[in-house]
């Protein structure tokens, strides 16, 4: 099982679920990707995702390790999460995994595509 996860592109996630005050998504959206934009070292991607019709969402965050998630908790990072608290109807449930298995589609010869 370890060489196959290995292979993983990243190791961790971090996931946020929460819901915005109404009204409020757009704002909060544009403040996590200024969030995200502070990462660097092991920043593998993130998704932000929202519930259709709703002020509900989840974001995901992709990281090689623990320790760099905790690296990128800068004072330009923190500044950002200040701004968007006051956004949430209540915190965001939040939550650290370990990825142990990814699938990618495969093409018509059985293949998976390049990244």
């Amino acid at each position: 099982m370890t060489e196959f996860q290995d292979f993983l592109k990243y190791k961790f996630a971090y996931v946020a679920i929460g819901e915005f005050k109404p009204g409020k998504f757009d704002e909060a959206e544009q403040l996590y990707e200024k969030a995200v934009s502070t990462y660097t070292h092991g920043f593998k991607g993130s998704y932000l995702l929202q519930e259709p019709g709703t002020d509900r969402g989840i974001a995901i965050i992709l990281w090689e390790s623990v320790e760099d998630m905790q690296a990128n908790q800068s004072e330009a990072y923190q500044a950002i999460l200040n701004q968007m608290n006051p956004l949430f109807e209540e915190a965001p449930t939040t939550a650290f995994y370990e990825i142990v298995s990814e699938i990618q589609p495969t093409n018509e010869s059985g293949e998976s595509p390049s990244i």
